[in-house]
């Protein structure tokens, strides 16, 4: 029974992290598009998603009518760390390709496990770094398919500045994973996302109005078309995803596993170029996508079977404590046995 549980739980946390992966997929896809499209507008679209997150959480915040389990300025400080963490995610696709960006996202990994180990306290078996290792290597063979079949260069694309503005973007993303872990498992998870939306509308919107002036010349030059509209709603709803299931895999497996589930974004990346462009998809991305969920796999049996070792200390401590307490019990009553004889005799 226990053995079935455990794998139904590394399942659900598989399917947790692959709907996090694909949504993180869709928001990039949208990303790249409006980028392609002449469009520069990082804070408005960093804006929607915190707007959404601020109207459904935020309701369901103020419904509880309780007071905050973590003073608010320490939310805030997570989203001073946040929002530069998005804008710089978000800017880096008017400078380089979405499969680079989309690769090198992956130092995210690395600084969450240090992070995470002096900040959380967590340790990584062998095994865990094993997992992890394959994963890596699992995307390196997208790396190897993306230079088999090289894409047309574009003459505006300034891909190193792109690189520095992905690689910042990681540092800021890791210091915010780490810290909405800490959220989660320790305290509550609506109050984290309903917080970080409120802050991240204020932020955000304080930054477009008043600092932003030439996001502001952008927005207004912008052609609200259709098509256009419904890139922005759909970047919006996909991160909007992206955050509320994100906070489910924290809590049930850590930062790390969150970010290696991430590994996989561009391969489902490669799925939707697929299926909307009918272009042709290189083999090695079909074995890619089988060796990180070996991976994953790994990592997370590790991780199961390193949380069903201290259980039974925990028993054992329990057991312990009982079987003392039913010792002092039992001495306490022999002592007041022998008081009531004592003075039975003494009668």
């Amino acid at each position: 029974m226990e053995v079935k549980r455990d794998t139904w739980r590394l399942l659900f946390s598989l399917f947790l992290g692959q709907i996090v992966s694909f949504s993180m997929a869709i928001s990039s896809f949208t990303t790249s598009v409006i980028s392609s499209l002449g469009v520069d507008a990082p804070l408005a679209q960093s804006f929607l998603v915190y707007m959404l997150l601020a109207l459904v959480y935020g309701t369901i915040l103020l419904h509880r009518r309780q007071k905050l389990l973590i003073p608010w300025y320490w939310y805030l400080t997570l989203v001073f760390i946040d929002v530069p963490g998005n804008f710089l995610a978000i800017r880096a696709y008017q400078y380089s390709y979405i499969t680079s960006i989309n690769l090198l996202d992956c130092w995210t990994i690395p600084w969450v496990m240090i992070l995470t180990r002096f900040a959380l306290g967590t340790r990584y078996s062998f095994w865990q770094f094993v997992g992890a290792g394959t994963c890596m290597a699992g995307l390196s063979l997208v790396l190897l398919s993306d230079s088999n079949s090289p894409d047309v260069q574009d003459a505006s694309k300034r891909p190193l500045l792109g690189d520095v503005l992905i690689i910042a973007a990681t540092f800021c993303f890791a210091f915010s994973n780490v810290g909405e872990e800490y959220c989660v498992k320790k305290k509550d998870r609506i109050e984290f996302i309903a917080m970080l939306g409120i802050f991240g509308v204020l932020v955000t919107g304080i930054q477009i109005n008043h600092r932003s002036l030439f996001e502001r010349k952008n927005l207004e030059t912008i052609n609200w078309s259709p098509k256009m509209i419904s890139l922005f709603t759909g970047f919006a709803i996909a991160a909007f995803v992206f955050s509320t299931i994100s906070s489910f895999v924290l809590k049930m497996s850590g930062s790390t596993m969150f970010n290696l589930s991430l590994l996989t974004t561009d391969i489902w990346a490669v799925a939707i170029r697929y299926f909307f462009y009918h272009q042709q998809v290189n083999w090695l991305y079909y074995l890619a996508f089988a060796v990180v969920a070996m991976g994953l796999i790994i990592y997370l049996r590790n991780e199961s079977s390193s949380d069903d070792e201290t259980a039974p200390s925990t028993t054992e401590t329990t057991q312990y404590e009982q079987l003392s307490s039913e010792e002092s019990g039992g001495a306490n009553l022999d002592w007041q046995n022998r008081k009531h004889q004592e003075d039975d005799h003494t009668c």
